[in-house]
């Protein structure tokens, strides 16, 4: 297969044609702050946090293909203002209490905020008033944390063959929801062993009787920033210490 080259900061960076300038990145071990990409999964495009710069104009690193001869800057101060703005309005559009919340140390989003330097919310807090489904006998959802990335969605439809989740209404008034009669989780057929159980980036869904078997501290991002781990903790919710 003909490889081609981008450029990444300065580095040559190899793909093969089809590739995304996000997969070509991560094959060569090049992190780009991302949320809503999976490499399992078709392209989204809706977080905007893998922003980059192409040949002087801003894109989405996930849904952009690679071509001969970009020039992509990852990491400049431009793109880390966009990205920490990105990141706040997440944080303020839901309820994200990282201090009492069962996936701090192992949340994406928490871990991209010291990423890119995110030292307060700045943007007016929305306190926006959500449920939480507790009726799984193994899997709660906290929809307060939920960030719209439609990862549990694609999982459970392209994955799982089972379309539990979806998202509902437009604008602001957008959220996820459970594909149930009574939109409670215990009426669908999700299981613990779903992938959709396994991808969410943040602590919209969350794993019963886990929440401290690793203790705060000694976390997946405890241990390591971001950029250096990747999104492990989708594939593994606890963050289990494998992950050195």
């Amino acid at each position: 297969m003909t490889q081609y080259d981008i450029t990444i900061d300065g580095q040559k960076v190899s793909f093969t044609e089809g590739q995304t300038i996000m997969d070509a990145a991560l094959a060569a071990g090049i992190y780009i702050p991302h949320l809503c990409h999976h490499p399992e999964f078709a392209p989204h495009g809706s977080c905007r946090v893998c922003t980059v710069t192409v040949n002087g104009r801003n894109t989405t690193a996930c849904n952009t293909r690679a071509m001969p001869d970009q020039v992509v800057l990852n990491n400049t101060k431009e793109l880390e203002a966009t990205r920490r703005a990105i990141v706040q309005m997440l944080f303020v559009e839901g309820n994200h209490l990282c201090p009492g919340c069962e996936k701090t140390g192992n949340c994406q989003l928490q871990a991209i905020g010291y990423y890119v330097g995110m030292l307060t919310p700045h943007y007016t807090h929305f306190y926006p008033i959500r449920a939480v489904d507790a009726s799984h006998p193994d899997v709660a959802i906290d929809f307060n944390r939920c960030i719209l990335c439609e990862l549990c969605v694609r999982a459970s439809r392209d994955a799982d063959h089972k379309n539990v989740f979806a998202l509902s209404g437009r604008g602001l008034k957008t959220h996820l929801i459970v594909n149930s009669p009574t939109g409670k989780l215990a009426d669908t057929n999700f299981a613990v062993t779903d992938k959709a159980a396994q991808v969410c980036p943040v602590g919209a869904i969350l794993h019963k009787r886990q929440a401290f078997v690793i203790p705060i501290g000694e976390r997946l991002y405890d241990r390591q920033p971001i950029n250096l781990v990747g999104d492990l903790a989708q594939s593994n919710p606890q963050g289990a210490t494998t992950h050195g």
